[in-house]
C-alpha cells in the first residue's frame, strides 16, 4: 500500500511540474513577446526621429543654398553696376583729354 501511495503521490507531482512547468513557459513566451513589442515601438521611434532630423536638415540645406544663390545674385549685379559705372567714368575720362587735346 505504501508503494502504491508513493507511485501515486509521484505521479501527482509529475503532473503538478508539467502544469507549473507550462505556465513557467506561457509567461516566458508572454515577457518575451511584450520585450519584442517595446523593442519594435522604440526602434520605430527612433527611425521616426532620424527620419525627422534628416528633413529638418534637408529644409536647413535648401534655405542656404537659397540664400547663397540670392545673395550670389545681388554681388553679380552689384558688381555690373561697378563695372557700367566704371565703363562710363573712363569714357568721360577719355572724351575730356580728347577735348584737351583739340584744345591745345
Amino acid at each position: 500500500m505504501r508503494h502504491k501511495f508513493l507511485a501515486a503521490l509521484a505521479v501527482v507531482s509529475a503532473v503538478s511540474l508539467s502544469a507549473c512547468s507550462e505556465k513557467t513557459e506561457d509567461s516566458i513566451e508572454n515577457a518575451g513577446s511584450a520585450i519584442g513589442n517595446d523593442m519594435s515601438s522604440a526602434m520605430d521611434r527612433a527611425g521616426d526621429k532620424i527620419d525627422n532630423g534628416l528633413d529638418d536638415a534637408g529644409r536647413a540645406i535648401d534655405n542656404g543654398a537659397a540664400r547663397i544663390g540670392a545673395a550670389t545674385d545681388e554681388a553679380a549685379e552689384d558688381a555690373d553696376r561697378t563695372a557700367d559705372e566704371a565703363k562710363r567714368e573712363v569714357g568721360d575720362t577719355l572724351q575730356e583729354a580728347g577735348s584737351d587735346l583739340k584744345n591745345d
